[in-house]
């Protein structure tokens, strides 16, 4: 097995665990994109002459097997192949020949994982924003069901004014919403082709068309200049993971709601047993682990972030190995929103709203800022004057 720099000399066993670490499991995400990569990549060098037709059709029904392959499950990235680069152009060179090596011309694995990276980020800003739409979808049901019921509306834990499920539920639909608009528009900087920067310096002597990459692969541009590419590694993923944890801040805080909601004090909701969990000690314990974890959760998107933002601080320019630690948290925070927003999405129609209990937390106390405006509309008081009386009555 050959990686893609060798020189046919020895690297050490804890070196090459080292460096790669968890690199080669993680790049079993990025195949698909990779293989979609050097497709377009393969497309490019024939347009230009640097690949016969002959050789750009036998690559490219070898991409096709290899990468459907994979997908099958039939072969992963293995440790000594460091990543899906090597992997990839190994398997090629074994089913074309002489055609798999002409591949890497005008690339470096620089810009083919970063081009990877960028069609996997973009098809999962997209997929968890459906996702905060499947949240939302489930409130509007609540809203649309049960919205009428009154319930106390509530300012530092204390009951405030009175309100109804359906503003309850109507509120985290729309800032969900919100959170599904954000990601779409974080895909921005994920939106350029990073293809033709090579190791970040293009490529002398060939002329390659990166307009042809940049529409064959769905990009809005090519990245210019090709020195700002590895300049801005780190940055999409950022504002990708940014936009995931104030989504998931918004998972949580409904969460907790719901956690708070369920507790006999409360009374609120109902779980059913199939969303509960029990106690190993307390035979009448049924526990709403499910909200409790969404709500822990958050603390995983946000922490995913500050490791991302680490790895590129203070870094000089151009490209550093330090770079592979991004992958890492980028898709462990994206994981961990994504299942929290799945999880709620399914578990949200199944909670049942007990009507008295809410009715029931709306004392006459909550209408005290209604009778102060009435005072005022009614009566032309200032509003300081019928605050004072809405006091005392």
């Amino acid at each position: 097995m050959t990686r893609l720099w060798d020189r046919n000399e020895p690297l050490d066993r804890l070196v090459l665990e080292f460096t790669a670490g968890e690199d080669h499991a993680l790049d079993d995400r990025l195949v698909a994109h990779d293989v979609r990569a050097s497709a377009a990549h393969a497309e490019m060098l024939c347009a230009a002459g640097y690949l016969s037709q002959a050789d750009h059709a036998a690559v490219q029904r070898a991409l096709l097997a290899i990468g459907a392959a994979h997908a099958r499950g039939e072969w992963r990235v293995a440790l000594e192949e460091e990543d899906c680069h090597t992997a990839l152009e190994n398997r090629l060179t074994a089913a074309v020949g002489e055609a798999g090596r002409r591949i890497h011309l005008g690339r470096s694995r620089n810009d083919q994982v970063l081009a990877a990276l960028r069609l996997w980020l973009k098809g999962e800003l997209a997929a968890l924003a459906g996702e905060a739409e499947g949240v939302a979808a489930a409130l509007d049901a609540i809203a649309q069901s049960r919205g009428a019921l009154v319930m106390p509306g509530y300012t530092h834990m204390q009951r405030a004014m009175p309100t109804t499920l359906g503003g309850w539920a109507g509120a985290f639909a729309a800032e969900l919403r919100d959170d599904a608009t954000g990601l779409a528009a974080a895909r921005r900087r994920a939106d350029l082709n990073p293809l033709g920067s090579a190791a970040g310096y293009g490529v002398p002597v060939l002329a390659l068309d990166r307009s042809l990459t940049t529409r064959a692969l769905g990009f809005a541009a090519a990245h210019e200049p090709v020195t700002a590419v590895q300049l801005s590694r780190g940055k999409a993923e950022a504002g990708a993971l940014f936009e995931a944890a104030l989504l998931a801040q918004d998972l949580g805080r409904l969460a907790a709601d719901l956690c708070l909601f369920a507790t006999a004090e409360f009374g609120f909701v109902r779980l059913p047993a199939a969303l509960t969990t029990g106690s190993s000690m307390l035979p009448q314990k049924r526990n709403p682990d499910l909200f409790e974890l969404v709500r822990g959760r958050t603390g995983e998107a946000a922490a995913a972030l500050a490791e991302l933002l680490a790895v590129t601080a203070k870094m000089p320019s151009g490209y550093h190995r330090d770079l592979q630690l991004i992958k890492k948290p980028l898709f462990r925070g994206f994981d961990s929103v994504s299942a929290s927003a799945r999880l709620l999405a399914h578990a949200l129609p199944g909670i049942e709203f007990d009507e008295a209990r809410m009715r029931g937390a709306v004392d006459p106390s909550l209408r005290a800022a209604e009778r102060a405006y009435r005072m005022v509309v009614e009566l032309g008081l200032p509003f300081r004057e019928a605050y004072r009386r809405a006091q005392e009555t």
